[in-house]
């Protein structure tokens, strides 16, 4: 019987993380050097409250995502959720890894006393805005931006 975990990621994980990264709707193949990726994590991990999570199946990295957890001033001191960087690997998308990624990021960003879990979505992404939204995610106001560092795919 094979079985699906998710977990917290650890260092020894982000080659399979940067490989999920590589695909062409994510980043094309474009991805951080390994040393400089265990910087960022060690970083991440230095946060009160940002994780990195895979899915596992049958042992092998199938899907990720990173989760950030803010404290607030405003809606009375209660925290909100931000999930990042959702990755499946193809062979694996439209098998429920990423819905059990996604219930998992709902499951957590509850148990912390969120009152709302956000993610954007790039506009080109249809598919990525129904799966979202067949999830239970609402469009909910407009997302804006401003490039402040050379974007190496120009097109994000």
């Amino acid at each position: 019987m094979s079985e699906r975990v998710i977990r917290e990621a650890g260092r020894a994980d982000l080659p399979d993380v940067l490989e999920l990264y590589a695909q062409p709707s994510m980043d094309d193949e474009i991805v951080l050097p390994l040393a400089e990726a265990e910087l960022v994590f060690e970083r991440m991990q230095r946060y009160p409250d940002y994780r990195l999570y895979v899915a596992e199946h049958d042992g092998t990295i199938v899907g990720t995502y990173a989760l950030l957890v803010m404290d607030n001033l405003g809606h009375r001191g209660t925290p909100s959720a931000v999930v990042e960087d959702v990755a499946v690997a193809p062979a694996c998308q439209g098998h429920g890894v990423g819905r059990a990624l996604m219930a998992h990021a709902v499951d957590t960003a509850r148990s912390k006393g969120c009152y709302k879990l956000v993610l954007s979505s790039n506009l080109k992404r249809d598919a990525a805005h129904a799966f979202y939204e067949s999830l239970g995610f609402e469009k909910h106001g407009y997302s804006y931006r401003i490039r402040l560092a050379h974007d190496p795919k120009h097109n994000q």
